[in-house]
């Protein structure tokens, strides 16, 4: 079954657009915790009592990819907690050329084994849509991005995580 998958074209450069994908906390969540923009590091998200995630950076190429894979996911909302766990989650940046040499640059996410099976995919793809075409988007084009702002772990969830 095929992962789900978005693509959108922004006039930049590649650089620009890699640099604005490993700044998770300027698109995805402020309350992201460790380093996003490190091969080898961890970082966890958490988004109110919903959805909690750790996550390995496991391949930065400047300007071309970026990927991570889900070592531990927690939702309360399905029957499945851990349905995102070993999953992968990939940034591919490829410049678009045009006849004058100027161009754009394409960003294609793909979030590796979330299927259409899983209980999670409708809300899953759809805030993946919002984040990515959305946000990301706009932190690439204006500087600012959309992130979810506060409800961060508290100490007894860092705990528990």
């Amino acid at each position: 079954m095929d992962s789900f998958a978005t693509t959108f074209t922004v006039d930049c450069s590649p650089e620009a657009a890699f640099a604005a994908i490993t700044n998770a906390r300027g698109w995805w969540s402020q309350e992201i915790e460790g380093r996003t923009d490190k091969t080898g590091a961890v970082f966890d998200y958490h988004y109110r009592d919903l959805h909690r995630c750790r996550i390995q950076v496991t391949e930065l190429i400047p300007g071309k990819k970026v990927a991570w894979h889900v070592l531990e996911n927690h939702f309360s909302f399905t029957h499945d907690k851990t349905e995102w766990t070993d999953t992968r989650i990939v940034f591919e940046i490829t410049a678009k050329r045009d006849e004058t040499g100027g161009g754009e640059t394409e960003v294609r996410f793909t979030h590796v084994g979330l299927v259409p099976d899983y209980e999670c995919y409708e809300a899953c793809s759809e805030g993946w849509g919002t984040y990515i075409n959305g946000s990301l988007r706009a932190l690439i084009l204006t500087g600012k991005g959309h992130p979810n702002v506060g409800e961060g772990m508290t100490e007894s969830e860092r705990a528990l995580a």
